[in-house]
């Protein structure tokens, strides 16, 4: 069996994670994987999850009426999944699809939300780290955007 603490020494997403804060963290973290085609997550739904990616990816989709689903970035080893968990209605924001197999750790979205609470230096922590994963997130829908609409990032049409 892997030890869960040098597994998650290991993700990108908590490195120079201090040895209290990873202390607070490994109680809500779990070992899981998922297969090829499964999904992780749904748009809409609620957002009960938190994901560092091991190995595998998984493709972050949205529902466009009339298109079906649009991808707009896949996530792989060492980047995360979700940060919907942190902010009230706490609802996914996009689904996601594990596009070959793949290992993550899943941490408890309650679990991860209450230790944020009663630790504020715990959840600052997580809330730097999250805000980093959100900005990516929204730099890469709106470089699908321009793209879909065949603006350069200038603003100008081809």
């Amino acid at each position: 069996m892997e030890d869960l603490t040098i597994i998650l020494r290991q993700h990108p997403f908590l490195r120079g994670l201090s040895d209290e804060h990873m202390q607070t963290l490994i109680g809500c973290a779990t070992n899981v994987r998922f297969a090829e085609n499964s999904r992780l997550i749904n748009e809409g739904e609620l957002a009960n999850k938190f994901f560092l990616i091991r190995s595998g990816r998984v493709a972050l989709e949205t529902e466009v009426s009339g298109r079906g689903g649009i991808r707009i970035q896949t996530v792989g080893p060492g980047e995360v999944l979700g940060w919907s968990w942190l902010i009230s209605p706490y609802r996914w924001h996009f689904s996601g699809v594990a596009v070959m197999d793949t290992r993550t750790i899943a941490l408890d979205a309650e679990c991860l939300r209450n230790k944020c609470e009663t630790d504020a230096h715990f959840g600052y922590e997580m809330l730097k780290r999250l805000a980093s994963v959100m900005e990516r997130r929204l730099e890469a829908t709106r470089l699908q955007l321009l793209d879909m609409y065949g603006i350069t990032s200038s603003g100008v049409m081809p």
